[in-house]
């Protein structure tokens, strides 16, 4: 199963530019409507401005937009060096959240928040 993580973005150029730097990749797609990163063989993270979404779902659901600041899922990332990916985000205008610190799960963790507002963490297997 392959799967598709998609976070709705206000300015969809602005989100592939934060996520290409942070990433270290280009997206394997990047047309109007869509930018795709290549996670893993089996995960691909979208980035969909939030106008398209709610043309594609009309009123059956309240805009997007309204929702921006209220923390409403996560990016939880398993990298090969946390601090790495999470100081990257902040050189592009991630405002920092916690800095990459041993969780009680396992794991050295430090959260973000992307330019639309997404709480994304960067993980990595503590030693």
């Amino acid at each position: 199963m392959k799967s598709h993580f998609i976070l709705y973005v206000e300015d969809q150029q602005r989100s592939a530019k934060f996520y290409r730097a942070v990433l270290g990749a280009e997206p394997v797609l990047d047309v109007p409507g869509m930018s795709e990163f290549r996670l893993s063989d089996e995960a691909v993270l979208g980035l969909m401005p939030e106008r398209g979404i709610k043309r594609l779902l009309g009123d059956s659901l309240p805009d997007p937009a309204s929702a921006r600041g209220i923390p409403r899922s996560e990016l939880y990332l398993v990298v090969d060096n946390a601090r790495i990916y999470h100081d990257r985000a902040r050189a592009n205008g991630a405002a920092e959240l916690s800095p990459v610190q041993d969780r009680d799960w396992g794991h050295r963790v430090g959260y973000v928040l992307d330019p639309d507002d997404h709480v994304v963490a960067f993980a990595e297997p503590r030693p």
